[in-house]
């Protein structure tokens, strides 16, 4: 499962932001947005290696890629495995702007949501990783709720992937949660800081070598 914002630029239409705007305060978002559209290329890699895992001996697939069907950095990883000729989901929601299938996600595994509640329980139904590029409201809303499940032991662990390890420790101190005694230190460990796409995927098959 591949969660991320649905406002980082592909790179080749990043400039494009930089022209729009109209002030400095425009000019200093459209900026730190293009610094952060290098993970649309790291997440379209992603989901290629993912996709491209080999099959079992049965012939079934280990790794199918799952975004929220919408664009950019949803785009980025339906996009990635539709390069490798692979099946990939998208899990779209209902929502007035910024959110309509993209052309990447399988047609036959394109779904629309009326309710948020819903859609997170179905990435993380069968979901055997996770990685979180740089997001909003909604890209928190559902890894919170992810580490929160992992936390309480509500599921059992999977490889959690936070992509920007500046941006994540900006927008939030997770040391000094665990300073405040909200969290316990070990909680830090439910998730991995990665930046590059095969930094990740190494991860994610350390994870699954050692569980074996």
């Amino acid at each position: 499962v591949i969660y991320g914002s649905a406002r980082i630029p592909e790179p080749s239409k990043a400039q494009a932001l930089l022209d729009l705007a109209t002030d400095d305060q425009s000019r200093r978002i459209a900026e730190r947005l293009i610094e952060k559209s290098k993970y649309y290329d790291v997440a379209r890699e992603l989901a290629g290696l993912a996709s491209c895992y080999p099959l079992d001996t049965d012939g079934e697939r280990h790794f199918v890629v799952c975004s929220g069907g919408g664009p950019s950095i949803m785009e980025a990883a339906n996009r990635g495995a539709t390069e490798k000729g692979c099946e990939s989901i998208g899990l779209n929601i209902v929502l007035p702007h910024e959110q309509a299938p993209n052309p990447y996600v399988t047609p036959a595994l394109s779904m629309q949501f009326h309710y948020f509640a819903l859609r997170k329980m179905h990435f993380l139904l069968h979901a055997r990783a996770l990685a979180a590029f740089p997001g909003g409201f909604g890209t928190f809303d559902e890894l919170f709720e992810l580490l929160t499940l992992i936390q309480t032991g509500k599921i059992a662990p999977i490889p959690v992937l936070l992509y920007g390890r500046e941006f994540w420790n900006r927008v939030v101190n997770f040391e000094a949660l665990v300073e405040e005694g909200v969290v316990s230190a070990k909680d830090l460990k439910i998730f991995t800081f990665v930046e590059t796409a095969q930094e990740g995927w190494d991860v994610v098959k350390a994870f699954y070598r050692d569980k074996d």
